[in-house]
């Protein structure tokens, strides 16, 4: 999947990137193996906007999945990394 290319300032053709539309593409592009566009997403906003996105995804995700299997979001996320149970 090819985005255009995009920067903080200025967006594909005049479209700002927000930090989730950012961290959605870089964590489905590293889950896809495609570095080329995780570098591209990952210019899109700051290291740390980045960062923040992908932190916020990560939880919406336990949540989500959690809800899903009717387990506790400490479950689900120690399951996703192959964690023992606590």
């Amino acid at each position: 999947m090819k985005l255009p290319a995009a920067s903080p300032e200025n967006g594909a053709g005049g479209r700002h990137h927000n930090i989730f539309e950012a961290a959605a593409v870089y964590v489905s592009a590293s889950a896809d193996d495609d570095e080329e566009l995780m570098d591209e997403a990952a210019g899109w906003v700051s290291p740390e906007a980045l960062s923040f996105g992908v932190s916020e995804l990560a939880c919406r995700a336990v949540i989500a999945l959690a809800r899903e299997r009717d387990e506790s979001p400490q479950t689900v996320a120690r399951s996703l990394l192959g964690l023992p149970a606590a």
